[in-house]
């Protein structure tokens, strides 16, 4: 299963850069990297990274975190993916751009 991080420029370098990540300083807060569904990740977007350009859109594979990955009742209650280590690269499966085009974030045709 697909799962997604929204990362600011800075964030995605980091990951990039060391290969490994803490996630974004909501992530180190609050101790685990947190993820959306492609079903959540507009919603998302549109709560934490209102009108912010430059972002990066993470495609992971879910299933192979294994144990690290915990679903949680989250956000209006519904369960969301949350990684209790590290983000990987070895975790990214690809990466897109996430524009803001001055309403909304455009995501990626592969996530329909």
């Amino acid at each position: 299963m697909l799962i997604y991080k929204i990362f600011r420029a800075d964030e995605w370098a980091l990951l990039q850069a060391e290969g490994a990540s803490d996630g974004a300083p909501t992530d180190v807060a609050d101790g685990f990297v947190h993820f959306s569904t492609a079903e959540q990740a507009s919603e998302t977007a549109a709560k934490h990274f209102t009108a912010v350009d430059g972002l990066t859109l993470l495609a992971c594979d879910g299933n192979a975190m294994g144990d690290d990955l915990k679903w949680e009742v989250s956000r209006g209650g519904a369960l969301f993916p949350h990684l209790y280590r590290q983000i990987r690269m070895s975790d990214v499966l690809w990466s897109r751009p996430l524009p803001f085009d001055g309403q909304t974030h455009l995501f990626p045709e592969e996530m329909a």
